[in-house]
């Protein structure tokens, strides 16, 4: 099955998975990168739950206080699920599913007229 969900997701993640499958047609493409945003969402989840409890600030190679390198990873996995999530170029609306396709069918002819040069031009 093309939307069959990837294999050992955690709750957040197959909660991601079901929605946006359940809302829009996937390329293969399209659904790798919404696999990698699953699994993002899963290793953030994990990274979360370790700092629960800890410190926030520990101990720097040099006795100095530092921020927890959990939180450094954090931010920047986030920030990755973020890239993921424009990557995939969903409409906000998540019932916009034809408009998603419509944008992309959009975006596609501009970058062959951009390429061929078919667009208008000025002057003619």
């Amino acid at each position: 099955m093309a939307n069959s969900r990837p294999a050992n997701l955690g709750a957040k993640a197959r909660a991601v998975w079901d929605d946006i499958t359940g809302s829009f047609d996937l390329r293969a493409d399209e659904r790798r990168v919404l696999e990698d945003c699953c699994r993002e969402i899963d290793l953030i989840e994990r990274l979360e739950a370790e700092l629960r409890g800890a410190d926030l600030v520990v101990q720097g190679s040099m006795g100095q206080p530092v921020s927890s390198p959990l939180v450094t990873e954090i931010r920047q996995h986030r920030s990755t699920l973020a890239r993921l999530f424009a990557a995939l170029k969903l409409p906000e609306d998540a019932g916009s599913a034809d408009q998603a396709a419509q944008d992309r069918s959009s975006s596609a002819r501009k970058a062959a007229q951009a390429r061929w040069g078919t667009g208008k031009r000025r002057g003619a």
